[in-house]
């Protein structure tokens, strides 16, 4: 299948895909979301997701003057493009049973930041910025922001990014628990890519179900959380990585995990 907006790319165990419009800022119209979700369905045998922008920015949010997605701008289009493309691809992305990072190379704004915020991992530049640009064009957050920004950094900071859309650089965002890395520019690609293969190497089996159960675990209370981990527990420990991992700490050997 090919696309028109985005690349994806097998490195190895790592499924990358690529925001492809760097004429526009990777701006994502609908049909970008459409193809995410898409690229999201032909992972193959990959075990961890690596997720970046081409250019100078990862994303500058929906592109609302794109040929043939002006409707996005109203209310009624707005409603349509969100709960028919953009949240289908977040839920998606949410849902994988394998480990996402997300390497942001410039400014995230709009659903862009949202998007960026939506791995286990994300690591930005350092002059990358995140930034929730709804406030500035009278719209609300969406993307899932406001779902994620006060579970990552409080309400009171959730509040400050919404309702005031300063831009909250890097180096700011590692701080205050919003993002994994701020690292130098020059050293993102590597050091995500780096990262990525590290948990496509990993235990698929149990990292899969680690990113489910602390999604779950968010909303509930401790007595559901311990039977979420048990369930979790049967799962992993059923699995060939459990096998080969209990063997291997008893030989005393590095293990050799396969994903299974």
């Amino acid at each position: 299948m090919s696309f028109e907006t985005i690349r994806l790319e097998h490195l190895g165990p790592v499924a990358k895909i690529v925001l492809n419009r760097p004429e526009r800022l990777n701006a994502c119209p609908p049909s970008m979301a459409v193809e995410i979700s898409d690229a999201l369905s032909m992972l193959g045998d990959a075990r961890a997701v690596l997720l970046t922008g081409e250019g100078r920015a990862f994303c500058s949010g929906a592109d609302l003057a794109a040929s043939g997605t002006r409707s996005i701008a109203g209310g009624a289009g707005s409603y349509k493009a969100l709960t028919e493309s953009y949240n289908p691809m977040i839920l998606k992305l949410s849902r994988l049973a394998m480990p996402v990072v997300i390497a942001v190379n410039g400014p995230a704004a709009g659903v862009g930041c949202s998007l960026a915020l939506a791995g286990d991992f994300t690591l930005a530049a350092k002059s990358a910025y995140f930034l929730q640009a709804f406030v500035n064009i009278g719209l609300v957050p969406d993307g899932g922001s406001s779902w994620i920004l006060p579970r990552l950094i409080g309400k009171a900071r959730a509040t400050q990014m919404m309702m005031l859309g300063e831009r909250i650089g890097a180096e700011q965002a590692q701080d205050w628990g919003l993002i994994y890395k701020a690292v130098d520019d020059a050293a993102l690609a590597d050091e995500a890519l780096a990262l990525a293969t590290r948990l496509a190497n990993g235990p698929t089996v149990a990292l899969g179900t680690m990113r489910q159960n602390l999604a779950r675990a968010i909303d509930c209370d401790l007595a559901a959380a311990l039977l979420i981990e048990a369930e979790g527990q049967w799962k992993a420990g059923d699995s060939a990585d459990a096998a080969e991992g209990i063997l291997a700490f008893l030989e005393k050997r590095k293990t050799q995990f396969t994903g299974r």
